[in-house]
């Protein structure tokens, strides 16, 4: 089968995040790129998580937007998954939920503030909401033009996407991204736990500051910078 281990690659990623309970129902998908051969696999659109195969895995030009490969619909969410691909080259893989805790920030319309080491662990700083789409936005290519507030947040804020593998997108949900697909689910788990602990923080002390910007920066860069030290080599 074409695509084969890109293909499996991905299910498994997709099932990985029903198996986390990130996602309910078929509320959320997994992508990973392969750039060499300028496509990216993707969930097919409505598939139940217990019953997705390889073979079911759906295979997009990303230039074009057009199937590749594969027999049936590619996820609803692929215009963004394709923006995204276009727009970032740190992302090889993206993953989409409505999982609870971050999407009720997304559907507050607030970013999660980076409270403290564990959420700078991974995001170097608060994760951010993106601008409501406009009523063109949203009638006309409404899935890319998700895409594009995402990078047009990042563009206009100076903000890398290797340093912020994630955005919400107000009133809908959660998008991480990361090198492929395990990556971008590690992320989105990362992000539903760092949203918990943001809430719970408040909750506990509703006046309670955001990290401060020199131990925010050091619990990224010693995992993520260029002189990183954490792990193994």
């Amino acid at each position: 089968m074409k695509y084969e281990e890109l293909r499996r690659e991905v299910c498994r990623v997709n099932k990985e995040l029903a198996d986390s309970g990130l996602v309910v129902l078929t509320w959320g998908n997994a992508s990973q790129a392969d750039r060499d051969e300028g496509v990216m696999a993707i969930k097919p659109s409505g598939v139940d998580y217990d019953t997705l195969e390889p073979e079911d895995i759906v295979v997009v030009d990303i230039a074009s937007g057009h199937v590749r490969d594969g027999e049936m619909r590619p996820s609803s969410d692929t215009p963004t998954h394709l923006t995204l691909y276009r727009e970032f080259e740190a992302a090889g893989g993206v993953v989409h939920t409505h999982s609870s805790r971050a999407t009720a920030w997304a559907q507050a319309g607030r970013s999660i503030p980076c409270m403290g080491t564990t959420h700078a662990d991974h995001f170097r700083g608060a994760v951010p909401v993106t601008r409501q789409l406009k009523t063109d936005e949203i009638r006309e290519e409404y899935e890319a033009n998700a895409g594009r507030v995402i990078v047009e947040h990042f563009r206009d804020n100076n903000v890398r996407p290797d340093h912020m593998p994630a955005a919400l997108l107000p009133g809908h949900g959660p998008f991480t991204w990361g090198a492929d697909a395990q990556e971008a689910f590690d992320n989105a788990v990362a992000l539903e736990e760092v949203a918990g602990t943001a809430l719970l923080t408040l909750q506990v002390e509703p006046d309670a500051e955001p990290l401060e910007r020199p131990l925010l920066d050091k619990h990224f860069l010693r995992k993520h910078g260029e002189d990183a030290y954490y792990g193994q080599d």
